[in-house]
C-alpha cells in the first residue's frame, strides 16, 4: 500500500471566519462540511475544498486543542521556524493571485519572480505572500517536477 496524495493541512486561525473568506474568497476555495467536537475543545471547524475537489485545508478555531507541528512567531515581525515551511498552490498566473491576494489583507513574503532550478534547468515561476492569518503560501505555475536531472 503506498500513498495515494496530500489529504488536507490543518491551519489553526487567529480569526476563524477571516481566514476562510481569504481562501474562499481569495483563492477559490469552496467551504465543505463544519464541525465542532468538544472533546478537543474545537468550537468551530471546517474543511475548506479546492477546485481540483481533492486538495483540502482544515481549518480550527484559535482554542483548538490540537497537536501542532513548528512553534508559533512571537511576533508578526519573527519567523517562525519548524517541520511545515509554507503550503504551495498551483496557479494559472502567480503574479495575478499575488496581487489579487495583496488586496486582501496578505503580505509580501517574496515577489513574483522565474526561478531556474538545478541542471539542466527547471523553469519556475512563482510568488510567496504570509496570508493574513500568517501562513507562508506559494503560488507555483504549473511545473513537472517527475523530471530527474540525474
Amino acid at each position: 500500500m503506498s500513498v495515494r496524495g496530500l489529504a488536507h493541512v490543518a491551519i489553526q486561525a487567529n480569526d476563524y471566519q477571516g481566514t476562510i473568506r481569504f481562501y474562499t474568497e481569495v483563492l477559490g476555495f469552496t467551504r465543505g462540511h463544519h464541525w465542532s467536537l468538544p472533546s478537543f475543545q474545537i468550537k468551530e471547524a471546517c474543511m475548506l475544498v479546492s477546485a481540483d475537489r481533492r486538495t483540502c485545508i482544515e481549518i480550527f478555531d484559535r482554542e483548538a486543542v490540537i497537536p501542532a507541528q513548528g512553534k508559533k512567531a512571537a511576533s508578526e515581525e519573527e519567523i517562525a521556524h519548524g517541520a511545515l515551511l509554507h503550503l504551495a498552490f498551483y496557479v494559472d498566473d502567480a503574479e495575478e493571485v499575488y496581487h489579487k491576494a495583496l488586496a486582501h489583507g496578505a503580505k509580501i513574503c517574496a515577489e513574483p519572480t522565474r526561478l531556474s532550478l538545478g541542471e539542466p534547468p527547471l523553469i519556475v515561476n512563482n510568488a510567496l505572500i504570509y496570508s493574513p492569518n500568517g501562513e507562508v503560501i506559494e503560488f507555483i505555475e504549473e511545473v513537472d517536477f517527475n523530471v530527474s536531472s540525474l
